[in-house]
């Protein structure tokens, strides 16, 4: 028996395994399918919300603190496991900002450096670009990072530690007695722990509704392509109109994302591939040289106004849900992690919890 069952094994659900394996907890996790193959795999990897001055204000907290913790973890992981998470800390180009004002304050007031950029500027940190820029800003201290291999890092991590990593083992029933989770059926028979959390992404608002009866989390669906390109041709992130240019170290260069409500399904489609391409090449022209590699879409946990659930169950006395963060799981994930365990042992935590309650609305 666990000192905690943790059931999902996505971004969420791995980095909170680490964090409670840290401070000397025994943990299971469980997982319907294959580790950390859901939409922590698909997405883009920048560690940033994009334009944040544009979400609400309760996600700061767990990006910035999240922001000042990436290098330190990517550097551990790389050094004890071999697996680099290739942390980039290229800067965020971004070309539209008509709400110039906004954007500089958000800034100064979580001390994230930032300059105006000239055409001249945009030239020489970006070249090749075909763009229409409105205010532009260039915010040098964003990383970005290869997720997969974040992902594979933090599972060859856990499994050093001791952590007990089951796939295909999907969780079909939460059995509750006085006030408390008993047992935890799969398939493969029952388990028991001290402690329950779930980290369930997109799926959360399908399986727990009856015992979260406030949660909203409904799949969103994004697509992305990405190209094989040369190493030199683009240097910083560049976000233009929601939509961004990711440059990978070996050259490949993603283009994302879509934002679509069709439920569970998960298909690629040729409007969005076309959709994407076309972004891409207008604003980076020599992309039509480069082949697309790949086409692919994951489902982000969506919730109406972004702010993702990290808390206890009301009456559920050993239930925990760490879920619902849209496109900043992998952006806020290591201080997602930290504040969950901290409410779950009944720590002390460094960030406030009440945003992220089941009392807030969402």
């Amino acid at each position: 028996m666990s000192d905690i069952i943790i059931v999902g094994g996505g971004i969420s659900g791995l980095l909170t395994a680490r964090e409670f394996s840290i401070r000397g907890a025994s943990v299971t996790l469980l997982e319907r399918q294959s580790i950390g193959k859901e939409a922590s795999w698909a997405g883009g990897g920048i560690l940033s919300p994009l334009y944040p001055w544009r979400q609400n204000e309760a996600i700061a907290p767990l990006c910035i603190d999240s922001l000042a913790r990436y290098p330190q973890l990517a550097e551990t992981l790389y050094g004890d496991t071999g697996i680099d998470p290739q942390w980039t800390q290229s800067g965020l180009l971004i070309l539209d900002n008509p709400d110039l004002a906004k954007a500089e304050s958000w800034c100064q007031n979580h001390a994230i450096p930032y300059e105006l950029a000239d055409t001249p500027a945009i030239d020489r940190l970006a070249p090749g670009l075909d763009y229409s820029a409105d205010n532009p800003l260039w915010l040098p201290n964003i990383a970005h990072i290869r997720n997969p291999r974040l992902l594979k890092a933090l599972r060859a991590d856990l499994e050093d530690r001791g952590v007990t990593l089951l796939e295909d083992h999907e969780v079909t029933a939460l059995e509750k007695r006085d006030h408390r989770i008993c047992r935890v059926q799969t398939p493969q028979g029952a388990f028991s722990a001290d402690l329950i959390l779930l980290t369930t992404g997109a799926w959360s608002g399908r399986l727990w509704s009856d015992l979260f009866p406030r949660l909203q989390i409904t799949p969103v669906k994004g697509q992305m392509i990405v190209f094989e390109a040369d190493p030199k041709l683009l240097q910083p992130m560049v976000l233009d109109h929601g939509r961004y240019l990711i440059p990978r170290r070996d050259g490949h260069i993603l283009a994302g994302s879509t934002i679509e409500h069709s439920g569970f399904n998960k298909h690629t489609t040729q409007q969005a591939r076309d959709e994407l391409e076309q972004f891409a090449c207008s604003l980076c022209p020599a992309l039509r040289h480069y082949r697309i590699q790949k086409q692919w879409a994951g489902l982000r946990p969506g919730t109406p106004s972004g702010i993702p659930y990290i808390a206890r169950h009301p009456t559920i006395e050993n239930l925990g849900l760490n879920c619902g963060h849209f496109r900043n799981g992998l952006v806020m994930g290591p201080a997602s992690a930290a504040l969950i365990v901290d409410l779950m042992l009944g720590c002390p935590s460094s960030i406030p919890a009440e945003p992220y309650s089941f009392d807030t609305p969402h």
